[in-house]
């Protein structure tokens, strides 16, 4: 028994047996939903995650104009708008863009030909889809948390069951896909740090969407039957939120994590030292897992100002589960930036996953320390929009990373090159529209005034669409553009991804290649960068 399916037939295959556009159109688009490309499966997802992006920024930007009093909303209809924004930040934005990278990168990364079990990932796409397509609709007729229709919060939670199945599948193929496909030499202390934090996220999903779908079948049982054990449709609250919140963000964007590591270690064109606390890093961030494991949602503390046993045993479990990830994240910060110390005489090699992952992980490290000061109850922030603007930071953040790993991968997944200069305006229009969809939330929660404050919301928003819009139409345009052929190393990389041609064949390698160090690139290459020595170099096994 083998982790990896035969390769499917390609559209140009089917193609050559029929004759005529509309032929060769419904070949391409058999081939893109049955495909069992990891490479392909990984476009539907950031594709999906972006649409999802934008139909979220809208329910964003509808909220905010009601607050402020620019939009008048029926009362009805608020709670389905706000389990709009939870659901779209979540399930249809921050999953689907980290796993969607995951898949499209990993294999190629890790020197296979294949991700494992891809007809489960293919599955796992569908699945997910689906149950964001039942969710919207649900939410349309009356469903979701309070939902007045009984049908549509049936359906609102079946379609979130659904999903977790599907996030449970790619989860695994993504976690297999690590342990098992190496080339042949890669130790596990010589994987990527992309994969690492691949596998990470995906063993994460393994071990939190199963207890989801276990509360939501409750949840639905209930619902279906007396609605007195867990609460009926409002249980939604009280039993599944964690999955919408934090720390069970921090989990889902640990890929950006990934994304700033690959591009440090080429700023200067460094072999990076100690990679087992970067490593580390990625783990202490992933123990955010363990909140949905545990079903709790530990985000308060007893007051600062008491003392003893209860103060203890509130601190202790909400500081595991809201500082350590907050640990996680300042030591790949700091390993980042040693990584990338200038060098004398080097020129930086400037690369979208340096800038959009360093700016990513920036703020969504601003969301975990907005999430610390939110579990201090003397803050009396719980009961404030303080929280919405820990997600947005979050959220965005991983935004901000995967758009960058787009972009760095761009050459291997379209087969196209992306310009930096046209690419740090968006950058900094990124982190802008953070900026405002953010931390307006976090003065809010202390004062209280929001009129202004949603207005500025608003327009963070509006511009975090203009982004994605100018993205999508920078890639587009490199994309039919003919003229523009990428180079298969353009970065000077030193991983395996780079050692392929652009854009990546069906199954990646022609042959597997052999791994000799972390950065087996650099190996081929004469006097590399100028940094220290790997792990490997050193004699670490």
């Amino acid at each position: 028994m083998t982790t990896i399916d035969p390769t499917t037939a390609t559209a140009e295959e089917f193609a050559d047996e029929r004759d005529g556009a509309v032929a060769q159109l419904l070949a391409a688009i058999a081939d893109w939903l049955t495909s069992t490309d990891h490479k392909k499966i990984g476009r539907l997802f950031l594709g999906a995650g972006l649409i999802g992006l934008l139909g979220t920024i809208v329910v964003n930007v509808i909220i905010s104009l009601d607050r402020a009093g620019i939009a008048n909303i029926d009362d009805a209809a608020t709670p389905q708008l706000l389990d709009a924004q939870r659901v779209g930040l979540v399930f249809g934005t921050l999953l689907p863009l980290a796993v969607g990278l995951c898949i499209a990168v990993v294999p190629m990364q890790l020197g296979a030909r294949a991700i494992a079990f891809p007809r489960l990932a293919a599955s796992g796409f569908w699945m997910w889809a689906g149950g964001l397509i039942f969710s919207i609709i649900a939410l349309a007729n009356n469903g979701g948390g309070l939902g007045g229709d009984a049908d549509m919060v049936d359906l609102f939670i079946g379609a979130h069951g659904l999903m977790a199945i599907g996030l449970t599948a790619v989860g695994a193929s993504i976690a297999v896909t690590v342990l098992t496909t190496r080339a042949p030499g890669m130790t596990m202390r010589r994987v990527p740090f992309f994969s690492m934090s691949a596998m990470i996220t995906g063993i994460g999903l393994v071990l939190v969407m199963p207890v989801l779908l276990g509360t939501l079948s409750y949840l639905f049982l209930d619902h279906r039957n007396g609605r007195e054990a867990f609460g009926g449709n409002t249980g939604l609250y009280d039993w599944a939120s964690w999955i919408f919140t934090q720390p069970m963000s921090f989990l889902f964007a640990i890929p950006a994590l990934g994304v700033l590591a690959e591009g440090a270690a080429l700023l200067f064109k460094q072999r990076t030292p100690a990679r087992g606390v970067m490593y580390a890093g990625f783990a202490l961030v992933g123990v955010a897992a363990f909140a949905g494991v545990a079903q709790q949602s530990l985000f308060s503390v007893a007051e600062v100002d008491t003392f003893g046993g209860d103060a203890v045993s509130d601190i202790v479990p909400s500081a595991f589960f809201n500082l350590l990830p907050l640990v996680g994240i300042t030591i790949v910060l700091l390993m980042s930036l040693f990584v990338a110390k200038p060098i004398r005489g080097a020129k930086p090699n400037l690369t979208p996953a340096m800038v959009f992952g360093f700016l990513g992980v920036g703020m969504i490290m601003v969301g975990m320390l907005g999430n610390a000061m939110y579990a201090i109850e003397d803050l009396k922030l719980q009961d404030s929009t303080f929280e919405e603007g820990v997600l947005v930071y979050v959220a965005y953040g991983l935004v901000l990373a995967a758009l960058g790993g787009m972009a760095y991968w761009a050459s291997k997944l379209w087969g196209v090159e992306l310009s930096m200069v046209k690419l740090l305006p968006l950058a900094g229009l990124g982190v802008l529209a953070t900026v405002l969809a953010s931390l307006p939330n976090y003065i809010a929660g202390f004062d209280q005034q929001r009129d202004v404050y949603d207005t500025v919301i608003a327009v963070g928003h509006g511009l975090m669409a203009l982004t994605v819009i100018g993205f999508v139409g920078l890639l587009a345009q490199a994309v039919a553009n003919d003229d523009n052929d990428a180079v298969d190393d353009p970065y000077d990389g030193q991983t395996l991804e780079w050692a392929t041609t652009s854009p990546a064949p069906a199954n990646n390698f022609v042959e597997p290649p052999t791994v000799m160090s972390a950065e087996p690139l650099a190996d081929s290459k004469p006097n590399y960068g100028a940094g220290s020595a790997s792990a490997d170099e050193k004699g670490e096994k």
